[in-house]
């Protein structure tokens, strides 16, 4: 009886941390999937955003804000907005601007005394849509697309009261995110990941082209042709390879691999995307092997005896009968190579140079999807943080795509 209950209470227990967990892992996903689209949708916010700087004191719209360093959020579809606050020699000063969501303009409507560089008009006027009048006392500066600051004189230039105007950025173009070139997220707001998308497929492609092969080979030697004990011993050598952390790879690849290939091409720096696909393919090569090795160890002894019955010598059964008897485990341990080098982050950081180009060439520096996202994240904001999760998404994808193309491939080989 005691028994009974006790196994209907461990099938209850594991049924629920089981769906817990899968509930948890959707949850990650959903959220993932909600930040890393929401950006193509919706504005990063729903209307003009005021930060005041060393203005202790300020009204908006005819609401006083005393101390207000954070966010001053105006209700959606504020048009039209005066701000004022008290000077040092006990005046005020005043300023008035509109905007116009339909398109996304702004203007300062007390138009005197100010000069504004022309070649920030012109690219305020062609590239964000922003058309200005000069205010009277301040001066108008663009930081970066979206935001303008006015600065008040003040006796001393560090202590001048300034007031960021920060416009909501419309919905980002997933097609210009796609398909762009240029990824410049701080200033001009261009995040164009094409370059990071062909350096990852590169730096992976390159690396199962490399380590694949080798991985395949050692497999074979290791379980067909090295007497069992001596097997063993390589085959716990190649374990603790795969345990190692991948900074370990990245700090070896950087303190060897390229300063050869800077040596070997005669270039000014090896961080290249050659050196990534390197450190990429060492990474790769213990997980794809102890996958194979053990995948053709599995394959009965009978199979293997009535191929040499059949006068097949021992390589000719090697790779004809048990490789192909073994394809299923073998093509698992190559997605996971696979999945490894495309989500790989600390090492590529080191070796790969980070420098998000369009490069065709693998001896110039390319930056990764993952590498993008490591460097990034920490001071990210706004819609600069959710392009990061953008490219997560588009990750993720890419190795559910990739993951799949190579399952179709199993069956069909293992249906013909």
């Amino acid at each position: 009886m005691n028994r009974k209950f006790l196994d209907h209470l461990f099938k209850y227990l594991v049924s629920t941390v089981a769906l817990f967990s899968v509930l948890a892992l959707g949850a990650i996903v959903f959220f993932v999937f909600l930040q890393g689209t929401r950006t193509f949708f919706t504005p990063t916010a729903p209307a003009v955003r005021l930060v005041p700087q060393r203005i202790n004191d300020i009204t908006v719209n005819g609401v006083q804000y005393l101390n207000h360093s954070a966010f001053i959020n105006l209700p959606e579809g504020t048009s039209h907005i005066r701000a004022s606050f008290p000077t040092a020699d006990g005046g005020e000063e005043i300023l008035e601007f509109t905007f116009d969501y339909a398109g996304r303009t702004i203007g300062f409507e007390r138009p005197r005394g100010v000069q504004l560089e022309e070649a920030l008009l012109n690219i305020a006027r062609q590239r964000y849509g922003v058309e200005f009048t000069q205010n009277e006392r301040g001066e108008v500066t663009s930081p970066e697309a979206y935001v303008f600051t006015i600065s008040w004189p003040a006796a001393i230039a560090a202590l001048a009261p300034r007031l960021h105007i920060i416009l909501p950025e419309p919905p980002y173009s997933f097609f210009s995110f796609i398909g762009g070139t240029e990824w410049r997220p701080t200033i001009v707001k261009a995040y164009g990941i094409l370059p990071m998308i062909v350096g990852s497929v590169m730096a992976a492609l390159g690396a199962i082209l490399i380590g694949v092969p080798l991985a395949l080979l050692s497999a074979v030697f290791m379980a067909e042709f090295l007497p069992p004990r001596f097997a063993s011993l390589v085959r716990s050598g190649i374990e603790l390879l795969a345990g190692i952390p991948s900074v370990v790879y990245g700090f070896f690849g950087l303190m060897v691999i390229v300063p050869a290939i800077r040596n070997i091409f005669d270039i000014p720096a090896g961080n290249t995307l050659f050196a990534a696909t390197v450190v990429l393919s060492l990474m790769i090569l213990p997980t794809v092997t102890t996958i194979a090795e053990t995948s053709l160890r599995a394959v009965p002894r009978s199979v293997r005896e009535a191929s040499l019955a059949l006068g097949a010598s021992q390589m000719q059964t090697s790779w004809r009968v048990v490789l192909p008897h073994a394809s299923s485990g073998v093509i698992s341990g190559i997605i996971l190579g696979m999945s490894r080098a495309i989500g790989e982050t600390m090492a590529v950081i080191l070796v790969a140079g980070n420098s998000p180009q369009l490069v065709l060439n693998p001896l110039q520096s390319v930056r990764t999807l993952t590498a993008t996202i490591a460097l990034e994240m920490g001071y990210a904001a706004g819609r600069h943080s959710e392009m990061l999760f953008s490219i997560g998404v588009v990750l993720f994808t890419m190795i559910l795509i990739l993951n799949s193309i190579i399952l179709i491939v199993r069956r069909r080989m293992e249906v013909t």
